[in-house]
């Protein structure tokens, strides 16, 4: 009889794709999640750099200590540690965080910026519109 054993054929396939999806499926689900985590780790590394430099442009104008920290830590990613540190015409600002989602890996996300330390203008320097250096065709670069 052709009619049974194709009937026995069908039925001994049945099972087979839902034991493949069920074998694929949490292969499938760790694969995403370790993209979208490998995403937010990129994300909160550029958070570092945004930060840093942040940081570093208002150390640059010499703003005091305690605004550039607290600049640079509106900008890191959250629980990042600051270091900013002044030396002769430069200044350094550090930010270190922990990386998003699991807090038992073994690195940590780190920037630093470095940039030079604006001369101050006094009352009478030379700023625009004093007439001082005008038409020397010079400009500031920022």
């Amino acid at each position: 009889m052709p009619g049974c054993e194709r009937r026995r054929e069908r039925g001994a396939d049945q099972g087979f794709v839902t034991a493949e999806a069920a074998m694929v499926l949490p292969v499938l689900v760790l694969v995403v999640t370790t993209l979208v985590w490998g995403l937010l780790v990129v994300l909160a590394q550029i958070q570092c750099v945004d930060a840093a430099r942040v940081g570093a442009r208002a150390a640059a104008r010499q703003d005091p200590d305690g605004a550039v920290t607290l600049v640079t830590r509106e900008a890191a990613p959250h629980g990042a540690r600051v270091t900013v540190t002044r030396e002769g015409e430069h200044v350094h600002v550090i930010v270190v965080a922990e990386p998003p989602g699991m807090g038992a890996l073994p690195f940590h996300l780190r920037e630093e910026a470095v940039a030079e330390v604006e001369g101050a203008v006094g009352v009478g320097g030379d700023r625009p519109g004093n007439g001082a250096g005008a038409g020397t065709g010079k400009g500031a670069s920022s």
